[in-house]
C-alpha cells in the first residue's frame, strides 16, 4: 500500500478520495447506470440529458460524446496525476513514486467505488469503449513516460521511459480485471502488488542520484 513516509506532504493533504459529486459527476451516475442498464449501444446522449433533466446542450458543455461519459472528468485527473508525480523529491525511486501515484490515482471513497467499479466493468468489456480507450491510454501512458523521462535523463518518446508507461499500463489492467472478478477485492492492494511485481526491472535503469 502507499508509504506515507515518501509521499510529498503538500499533495497528501488535497487529495484524500475524488472530489465531490458535481453536475459533471451526476450526469456521469445517470450515463452509467443507463449503460448498465440497457446497453452502450442502445442509449444515446438524448437520454442521457432526459435522464439527467438537462439539455443536450448541457450535455456537451460536459463531455463530446457519449464515450467520454464513461472516462469522467479524465482529463482533469490527469492533471492532478502529473502534479502528484512531481512533488515526489529527487530521492525517491522513480517505480516508487509511480506505483505510489497510480494506487493513489485510483483511491475511491466508499460512497464512489461502485461507480468506479461499474465505469471499468464498462471500459474493459464493451468493444465500442474499449477502441475509444485507446486514446485515453495514450494520454496516461504520456503522464507516464514525462516522469520516467525527468528521471531517466532521455527523451519522453525514447525507448525506455515509454517502455516504462507501457509496462505500468499493462500491470495497472491486469490489476483492474483481477478487481472486477472479485466483488470484495481491494483495488488499490491489487495495483500496489502488481505494481511492485514490475518494479525491480525497470527501476535498475534510473541512474543513481
Amino acid at each position: 500500500m502507499l508509504n506515507s513516509s515518501s509521499r510529498p506532504s503538500a499533495d497528501h493533504s488535497h487529495r484524500t478520495g475524488r472530489k465531490p459529486l458535481t453536475s459533471r459527476a451526476q450526469l456521469e451516475q445517470h450515463a452509467l447506470r443507463l449503460f448498465a442498464d440497457h446497453g452502450f449501444d442502445e442509449v444515446t446522449v438524448e437520454d442521457i440529458a432526459n435522464a439527467a433533466g438537462v439539455s443536450r446542450r448541457s450535455f456537451f458543455r460536459y463531455y463530446r460524446s457519449k464515450n467520454d461519459v464513461a472516462w469522467g472528468d479524465f482529463d482533469g485527473e490527469l492533471e492532478q496525476m502529473r502534479a502528484l508525480l512531481a512533488g515526489f523529491p529527487r530521492e525517491t525511486p522513480m517505480m516508487d513514486a509511480l506505483r505510489e501515484t497510480i494506487v493513489e490515482f485510483n483511491r475511491f471513497d466508499a460512497e464512489q467505488l461502485p461507480w468506479h467499479r461499474l465505469r471499468m466493468s464498462l471500459i474493459l468489456d464493451i468493444p465500442a469503449l474499449q477502441a475509444h480507450s485507446t486514446l485515453r491510454y495514450a494520454s496516461w501512458r504520456a503522464v507516464v513516460a514525462e516522469f520516467a523521462a525527468s528521471r531517466l535523463g532521455q527523451a519522453h518518446d525514447s525507448l525506455l521511459p515509454q517502455l516504462v508507461a507501457h509496462v505500468c499500463l499493462g500491470a495497472s489492467v491486469a490489476a483492474f480485471q483481477q478487481w472486477l472478478r472479485q466483488d470484495d477485492a481491494d483495488l488499490c492492494a491489487f495495483l500496489d502488488e502488481a505494481l511492485r511485481a514490475i518494479g525491480p526491472g525497470l527501476q535498475a535503469h534510473e541512474p543513481r542520484p
